[in-house]
């Protein structure tokens, strides 16, 4: 648990200690006990309490109501304190732009959810973000002075130490641009930038299915298809931040062109814009389906959904076969990373098990036995939130890094 949020930068032994036990207390449901933390941390109660006790000083934890009775006195339970400050989780889509603002404890107060073109490119989109985020926190009586961190994730390979995406095959003029640096200019306020299917995995390993996980895959299927890994409790992002980037696995040799430029890869086939060009391909062959009363140039991987969610078998038939496409690579990844769970997340995921059967299907026909009979595929929890969700935790843990280091 520890090791995925504690800082690379090198800390003593008492920050240390008090970064893991601020996240063994955010991230235990139900809140912990300090007779708890000494035992699992193996250090003296007395030791415990003068952590807890400095961090309770600064305002960062309180005791809340007492825990269940073992035989005993009811063990007095530790919590984040919710009240200490705000965070602000953005979830930059291709084509949408999801915003929570959220308490200390990552309780959710608001949320937001805009239409948005990335393609427009930095400068048009990042207005956007800046101005919905400061209209969000006016409706909250909020203002930027009052955030005390942001986590934004991105739909491309992100450069940490820059604060930039890389090539990002979806993201057209963003190359390279300074997106941390100009937002943390425009809100003074500390930004932490990621790759949006990596805080999914994070959103989702924190709040949702992916509880107590030490090895999980998150596969977010939206516009593009990325997948968050966890690794030994760790996030693995590769050499240039990269790693995770499924949807460009070559699945259909001489398929579709892909905004890479590559033929057939997975995002080509399976893909929402695959998803609904395969509808539109459909209703203009006279197939009979709900999605013809919608105009063919204006069908969308939402639309497919819901209409396969009503019983409409073309719809069910193109997200059937969607499924199998991403079952054939998350196949592969079972098999290579070996993960006790994978969550499939986002807006296509809502459909449930018409999407998850077949990739289920998929795995067991080509993973090896051990590591298909290890796996659980399942939906996110969280739902259309788990990369925002995700982004606050993020947020949360920018925002603890310099408060304990104070």
């Amino acid at each position: 648990m520890d090791a995925l949020f504690t800082s690379p930068r090198l800390m003593n032994v008492r920050t240390l200690n008090k970064r893991v036990i601020l996240n063994m207390i955010r991230f235990t449901p139900g809140g912990i006990s300090r007779a708890e933390l000494a035992r699992q941390m193996d250090l003296t109660r007395s030791a415990i309490s003068t952590i807890i006790d400095d961090l309770a000083h600064v305002g960062l934890v309180h005791e809340m109501d007492n825990g269940p009775a073992t035989g005993g006195r009811r063990p007095i339970l530790l919590e984040i304190n919710p009240r200490h400050g705000y965070v602000v989780g953005i979830d930059m889509g291709a084509s949408h732009l999801g915003i929570v603002v959220a308490d200390f404890s990552a309780h959710v107060l608001e949320e937001r959810e805009y239409p948005l073109a990335v393609e427009a490119g930095p400068e048009k989109c990042l207005a956007k973000v800046d101005a919905q985020l400061r209209e969000l926190l006016s409706h909250l009586n909020l203002s930027m002075e009052d955030v005390m961190a942001v986590g934004l994730g991105v739909p491309g390979p992100v450069v940490a130490d820059a604060g930039s995406v890389s090539a990002p095959p979806i993201m057209p003029g963003w190359d390279n641009y300074p997106i941390r640096d100009h937002l943390q200019k425009q809100w003074n306020a500390p930004v932490a930038l990621s790759n949006d299917a990596e805080l999914g995995a994070l959103g989702e390993w924190a709040y949702g299915a992916g509880r107590g996980e030490q090895n999980l895959a998150y596969i977010k299927v939206g516009t593009g298809i990325g997948a968050g890994l966890l690794l030994d409790g760790q996030m693995y992002r590769g050499t240039t931040g990269s790693a995770g980037e499924i949807g460009h696995i070559t699945i259909q040799d001489g398929g579709p062109l892909c905004t890479c430029g590559n033929h057939g890869c997975l995002e080509a086939v399976a893909g929402g814009g695959a998803i609904a060009r395969k509808a539109g391909e459909a209703v203009r062959s006279g197939r009979r389906t709900q999605l013809s009363s919608i105009p063919v140039d204006h069908i969308t991987a939402r639309d497919v959904a819901a209409a396969a969610r009503l019983g409409d078998l073309v719809a069910q038939q193109v997200l059937t076969e969607a499924g199998t496409y991403l079952g054939i690579a998350v196949a592969s990844l079972v098999n290579l990373f070996n993960p006790s769970m994978v969550v499939v997340g986002g807006g296509v995921s809502q459909v449930g098990d018409l999407l998850l059967e077949p990739i289920r299907r998929a795995v067991r026909e080509r993973s090896l036995r051990s590591a298909a009979q290890a796996v659980r595929i399942t939906a996110a929890v969280l739902g259309r939130r788990s990369s925002s969700i995700g982004a606050v935790v993020q947020g949360i843990d920018l925002a603890l890094d310099r408060l304990i280091e104070v």
